[in-house]
């Protein structure tokens, strides 16, 4: 299994890749943020990302958002010291395939690892619970969105995929070059869609619709 790892964090990095070499797994890179983690998910096609949640320039949900629309064969396994609901439920949301905790103990982290080359999906323990709980009893907020986004409807009623995926990075604070890098167009590519979101939204500044992306939990 050709492993992708991304965090912010050398050390963890460093230690994971090699507990994970020292098991016969082959690691065929490193990422420091989200970013970086896109860029690599591209070149080297690797099965699994096992990837962070807070890391800078680009969070783990804004890359697996991004990586599974462009990549939709890899397999994306959030690994991180959150257990809070929302970042578990918008995991599953943006396509990770398992999320695990970096609490867990190393014996269970490898028969998990295992588990997944077998289909299986991957969670830490009690995490299976919840996801029913949330999928079964979403709070009212997730259901409905807040004011202005029931006012102008789901984001994926309205933009295109790549609309969506360029809303994506600048509500996360990239600048549009930065954003152009990430997804392969021009810093004037990038511009020419912000003014397109901005019409089909029905809005009147960048803030506006950073602002809605962040009540449409796309932030």
């Amino acid at each position: 299994m050709r492993i992708l790892l991304a965090d912010d964090h050398p050390l963890f990095l460093d230690g994971l890749k090699n507990l994970l070499t020292r098991h016969g797994e082959q690691v065929v890179g490193t990422a420091r943020d989200g970013l970086e983690a896109i860029e690599k998910a591209r070149n080297l096609q690797p099965d699994v990302i096992l990837m962070d949640i807070q890391m800078p320039r680009c969070d783990g949900l804004a890359a697996t958002r991004l990586i599974k629309t462009e990549l939709p064969e890899i397999k994306i396994v959030m690994l991180t010291m959150s257990s809070d609901d929302d970042d578990l439920f918008e995991a599953i949301k943006s396509g990770a395939c398992g999320y695990l905790l970096k609490t867990q103990d190393t014996e269970q982290f490898f028969i998990q690892l295992q588990e997944l080359e077998r289909g299986e999906v991957p969670l830490s323990h009690g995490l299976a619970t919840r996801i029913l709980q949330l999928l079964s009893h979403p709070p009212l907020e997730r259901q409905t969105g807040t004011g202005d986004v029931n006012e102008t409807g789901q984001a994926d009623e309205i933009l295109t995929d790549r609309e969506q995926e360029v809303l994506v990075l600048v509500a996360q604070g990239l600048t549009y070059k930065q954003a152009g890098a990430a997804l392969s167009l021009s810093e004037r590519t990038i511009k020419y869609h912000m003014g397109e979101i901005i019409a089909r939204l029905q809005l009147e500044n960048r803030a506006q619709v950073i602002e809605y992306a962040r009540k449409s939990g796309l932030a």
